[in-house]
């Protein structure tokens, strides 16, 4: 809507009048409200000194540097306050308004839960820093979600971060989201430092991508992880930030003493890591053997066939898995790389959800054959995604997919992308054929783009299968 600074005004002269108010929710995104509308919906917060819970949205507005800081003092009276969300992204706020609301976040030390988006400010080290010190009082929170994504906190803002965030020793849930942070190894490390103290943590999900953390000392990082020997489940994203075969070891170091893992999801895409890298991350994943729910996403690096044989090592020591995502796209792993994969997920008897993503990698027959092959013997598997595009498969490839796919007895949901290979009308018609034989099959997708295909009878065939609820045959 456009109710603007007026009509916040007025909406929060109303609601200042409602002191007993327990729980409030207000949405004011997207409304061109700016430091007088944001001002007037502080009031409330003064007022209403019995709130416990209160949600506020104010995105994509343009209450900047005064409104910001007006909210915060505002929360000086809040001290009853336990669940706390604000959503005040895109807005143009500043670290003096950055810093104005950590004060104010300083006074609510009964917080349990804090949910707090900053995305896509202008908030850089003073701001992170002032933010770190407000976080630095709220010792009683048990959830955090942090959103800091495309400011320039740097360094120093991440040190400060870590400087508050080492007193929320009761945190067991935090999501941090610093992604476009010019974060180097020293704010990592700071960081880190912080979250070791974190002792009781069980889910850890920290979005790093795209800042300068690889090639100096990341051991801050890894000793927090090290630290956190409650954690259940990890989700770290360290794409495009330079890392190494050093670096990945030093990380491999700590993920190794999270013996408690359940749940595991590393991004590593768009570094420099080799085969050295990932042979060390696998021996890591080893010793993390009750993992149910394993996500590996190396796209862009050159481990090549040694680095994705010896991941596929490791799996072997991971008979809990489940759920298995690899991202090995555009890694030069070739034939024998996918067969070491495979060597690995053949031995997963518990596997019922598999998605491999294998584009670019040169991958012949030999090597899907041997791929599928491994695949059909874990006989549990109910979905399946194989992504092969821009590989060396031609028809007697296709013909091994569907052959070794009629063993997987329990399949019902197969999508398959071949597109950008050598596939003619009788490799299509032999895929069609075999797959008809998959009788548990219900949904079925298959992108075969850029072959060698004129004919449609694989869509006649596929089309012909009562069984599926849902069918998608790309051929052009």
């Amino acid at each position: 809507n456009q109710i603007g600074d007026e009509g916040a005004s007025v909406l929060g002269s109303a609601l200042a009048n409602c002191i007993n108010l327990s729980n409030l929710e207000l949405d004011f995104s997207q409304n061109k409200i700016g430091t007088i509308g944001a001002s007037g919906i502080g009031s409330v917060l003064a007022n209403c000194i019995n709130l416990s819970n209160f949600t506020l949205c104010l995105y994509n507005n343009q209450i900047g540097s005064i409104g910001a800081s007006r909210l915060g003092y505002d929360f000086t009276n809040c001290n009853n306050l336990s669940n706390l969300t604000l959503r005040l992204y895109n807005n143009q706020i500043g670290d003096e308004d950055a810093s104005g609301l950590g004060s104010g976040l300083a006074n609510c030390t009964n917080l349990s839960n804090l949910t707090l988006s900053l995305n896509n400010n202008q908030i850089g080290s003073i701001g992170a820093s002032g933010l770190g010190f407000g976080l630095a009082n709220c010792i009683n929170l048990s959830n955090l979600e942090l959103d800091l994504y495309n400011n320039q906190i740097g360094d120093q803002g991440a040190s400060g971060l870590g400087y508050g965030l080492a007193n929320c020793i009761n945190l067991k849930n935090l999501t941090l989201s610093l992604n476009q942070n010019k974060i180097g190894a020293i704010g990592a490390s700071g960081l880190g430092s912080g979250l070791a103290n974190c002792i009781n943590l069980s889910n850890l999900t920290l979005y790093l991508f795209t800042n300068q953390i690889g090639g100096m000392d990341v051991s801050g990082l890894g000793f927090a992880l090290a630290n956190c020997v409650n954690l259940s489940n990890l989700t770290l994203d360290l794409r495009g930030n330079s890392y190494d075969d050093s670096d990945a070891q030093k990380l491999s170091i700590a993920l190794a003493k999270c013996v408690n893992l359940l749940y595991l999801e590393l991004t590593l895409a768009c570094n420099q890591i080799g085969a050295q890298g990932a042979i060390d991350l696998g021996h890591a994943i080893e010793n993390c053997s009750n993992i149910s729910t394993l996500i590996l996403s190396f796209y862009c690096n050159q481990i090549g066939a040694q680095g994705s044989a010896g991941l596929g090592s490791a799996l072997t020591k991971c008979q809990n898995i489940s759920t298995l995502i690899i991202n090995f796209q555009l890694n030069k792993i070739g034939s024998q790389g996918v067969l070491g994969l495979g060597f690995g997920i053949k031995q997963l008897n518990k596997l019922t959800n598999l998605k491999l993503y294998l584009y670019g990698n040169q991958i012949d027959d030999d090597g899907v054959s041997g791929l599928t092959s491994a695949i059909a013997n874990c006989t549990n598997i109910q979905t399946l995604t194989l992504g092969l595009r821009k590989n060396k498969v031609s028809d007697e490839g296709a013909q091994e997919i569907g052959s070794a796919l009629t063993k997987s007895n329990n399949l019902y949901s197969f999508t398959l992308n071949l597109q950008s290979n050598f596939i003619s009308d009788a490799g299509a018609s032999d895929l069609g054929f075999n797959l008809s034989q998959c009788t548990k099959l219900s949904t079925l997708i298959i992108y075969l783009q850029e072959n060698e295909i004129l004919q449609s009878s694989l869509r006649r065939k596929i089309l012909k299968f009562k069984r599926l609820t849902q069918k998608v045959v790309k051929l052009q």
